[in-house]
């Protein structure tokens, strides 16, 4: 075989082969999307997000609106919001998006609050 039939045969060979590569990588990322169309609409019906929440009171209701009142008062930054679940009330504050933001937090609420604790939630 002379040097011309030996190059032919070389880019033959690596024509193909980096054909069937861009094949494959078409089709992988055809799958990739697939999953992310997939994702996108499980989302969209199964909106259960966690939340983080801070419990400031729990106990009797003339109390919870009471320490409501208080700690917007000291507290103007988060929302609260009573909760009633038989057979107490709740007052819980704020909605955070991760653990060390709830913590935080606390931190700060605990100063005048000192029974506050975290809580986790799924809206």
């Amino acid at each position: 075989m002379n040097k011309l039939s030996i190059k032919a045969i070389i880019f033959v060979f690596f024509a193909t082969f980096l054909s069937s590569n861009t094949l494959f990588a078409q089709s992988e990322n055809e799958k990739i999307n697939t999953l992310i169309e997939q994702k996108k609409a499980f989302n969209k019906t199964n909106k259960n997000i966690l939340v983080f929440k801070i419990q400031i009171y729990n106990g009797n209701e003339t109390q919870a609106y009471a320490v409501k009142r208080n700690f917007e008062a000291d507290f103007p930054e988060y929302r609260t919001k009573i909760i009633y679940k038989t057979p107490e009330w709740k007052t819980h504050a704020g909605n955070f998006r991760t653990r060390l933001e709830a913590d935080r937090a606390l931190n700060l609420v605990k100063i005048k609050y000192a029974g506050a604790i975290v809580l986790e939630e799924k809206i």
